[in-house]
C-alpha cells in the first residue's frame, strides 16, 4: 500500500481554527515535523485542505 509522507512547512498561527484542528489531527506539531500515513481518500482529502501548510511525498 502506499503512504504520504507529510511536512508542516509553515505555522499554522493565526490560521482558521478548522485547519489547525486538521494539523492536528495529521499528528503534526511544530514546523518541519513529518508523518509518514497511508494514502486513502481520508488523508488526500484532509490534506488538500491544508495544502498551503504541507508539502507532500510519496513514501518509499
Amino acid at each position: 500500500m502506499a503512504q504520504l509522507k507529510i511536512t508542516l512547512k509553515r505555522s499554522v498561527a493565526h490560521r482558521k481554527p478548522a485547519h489547525r484542528k486538521i494539523v492536528k489531527a495529521l499528528g503534526l506539531g511544530r514546523v518541519n515535523s513529518s508523518v509518514v500515513l497511508p494514502d486513502n481518500a481520508a488523508i488526500r482529502g484532509a490534506v488538500t485542505k491544508i495544502a498551503y501548510l504541507v508539502d507532500v511525498e510519496e513514501a518509499k
